[in-house]
């Protein structure tokens, strides 16, 4: 691989050894010709006997010749997340487990390539949760760092803008939280994602309305008018319609809204148990607190993406209790490395691990695997080794399908007591379910 940004790189090289060929004549016959014949007219020609003295070594006429393999100082990884904007929130909790994963694959001495242990340089831009902005950045990543990887950020419609540069530029794409399905229908090849995907969290959402007693059976959808709001509203749709239940209102609302009154007030009048919706984080808190202005309290409100964050807490107070969400992961969970992942997190940044933190972490785990199992910084090669990925990372098991998506569990957390409490699936939860929700007045 070619050095980069005039970089020192470090350099394996195979020496070659030459060996000396010395070829030795000896002439039994003084004044003979040098190569004597005798003719005999009985028996023709017979040719005088062959150099054979001389000692060709096999060594010295099979010599190696390998060229030298050049290898850079640091593996360049490119991360674009928002760390302002409006999925600020959400890029924090990404930008953090990124961090984290590169500094305990440094700490204990970096990524095997080939023999040769090589520190990952994690470079992080921030796109201001502006997908335009995003496809700058990941250009500025390829064309001026020559990163071979990508790391996304935090929002279904950021990876969607990102997943054809990454495409174009052959450079291979890991990206958590998003749940859209829809980009990997397009037939990219180098898109990963190993975070739950909108099937799942529909068929996640009725597995656990199903456990509930007494079963709620009618359900509202706010649905914003995006392209994963249409894709996951038609999929609760779908599993409602399968499992029984009835939906009583679905609503559409405009991203950045200010007022959510009307929408609210349609699945108030219609008697919804339940609420499904998928905000990006300041809508969420616009429509928990007008829900409670106009005392609507429905039994389970499920609020995909809003509710990840510390800040949700931080801002509702005991009103944001009883709310559910599907982040992907908690620090809960019992599998290798999530204990101490915690551990670090709270050390390093006062506060505790959150739910998109772990995915972020495991997909550096996944990267640094890839390019271990790859042996080489090529990026056809890493992708092709993301593709065969079977490994058990801090948010559980991850294999990945040829669309690439991945084959991951599908968590529920639910606010308690001003934390997310795991709840879902049973052999994970740290608590109960909460149910139904209290009302305001006795939160």
């Amino acid at each position: 691989m070619k050095k980069t940004g005039g970089q020192n790189s470090r350099r394996i090289t195979i020496r070659i050894f030459p060996a000396l060929l010395v070829l030795s004549l000896i002439l039994a016959a003084c004044g003979a010709p040098a190569t004597a014949t005798e003719v005999i007219p009985e028996t023709g020609v017979t040719e005088a006997p062959a150099a054979t003295e001389a000692s060709v070594t096999e060594e010295a006429t099979q010599a190696a010749t390998e060229p030298a393999v050049e290898l850079p100082d640091t593996i360049k990884v490119g991360a674009v997340v928002p760390l302002t904007g409006p999925f600020a929130a959400g890029g924090e909790q990404i930008k953090n487990g990124y961090e984290l994963a590169v500094e305990d694959i440094n700490n204990a001495g970096g990524v095997d390539v080939g023999g040769t242990m090589i520190p990952i340089e994690l470079i992080m831009l921030d796109d201001e949760s502006d997908p335009t902005k995003t496809v700058q950045r990941l250009e500025t990543l390829y064309s001026e760092n020559e990163v071979v990887a990508y790391l996304g950020g935090f929002g279904s419609s950021l990876h969607a803008a990102a997943a054809g540069i990454a495409e174009k530029n052959k450079v291979p794409y890991l990206g958590v939280a998003f749940a859209l399905q829809g980009v990997h229908n397009q037939g990219f090849q180098y898109l990963f994602s190993p975070f739950p995907k909108s099937p799942a969290l529909a068929v996640t959402t009725f597995d656990m309305l199903d456990s509930l007693d007494p079963k709620p059976t009618r359900i509202a959808i706010l649905a914003e008018s995006t392209d994963w709001g249409a894709e996951l509203s038609e999929l609760w749709k779908e599993e409602a319609a399968a499992r029984g239940y009835e939906i009583v209102a679905d609503e559409q609302y405009a991203p950045a809204s200010q007022d959510f009154s009307a929408n609210i007030l349609a699945a108030k009048d219609a008697e919804a148990e339940v609420v499904l919706a998928l905000p990006i984080p300041p809508d969420g808190l616009g429509i928990a607190r007008q829900m409670k202005e106009l005392d609507f309290n429905p039994g389970v409100a499920m609020f995909i993406r809003a509710a990840d964050s510390l800040a949700w807490g931080e801002n509702l107070g005991a009103d944001g209790d009883y709310f559910m969400l599907m982040p992907g992961w908690n620090p809960a969970v019992t599998f290798p490395g999530a204990a101490e992942m915690v551990e670090a997190h709270q050390a390093k940044y006062g506060k505790s691990a959150q739910a998109t933190t772990g995915p972020a972490y495991a997909a550096v785990q996944i990267l640094a695997d890839a390019i271990t199992r790859a042996g080489s910084l090529d990026r056809d090669a890493i992708r092709d080794a993301i593709a065969a990925t079977d490994m058990t990372t801090v948010a559980g098991p991850v294999t990945f399908n040829e669309d690439g998506t991945g084959n991951v569990i599908t968590v529920i957390n639910q606010w308690q007591g001003g934390e997310q409490v795991l709840i879902w699936p049973s052999d994970q939860a740290s608590g109960e379910i909460l149910y139904p929700a209290a009302p305001w007045s006795e939160r």
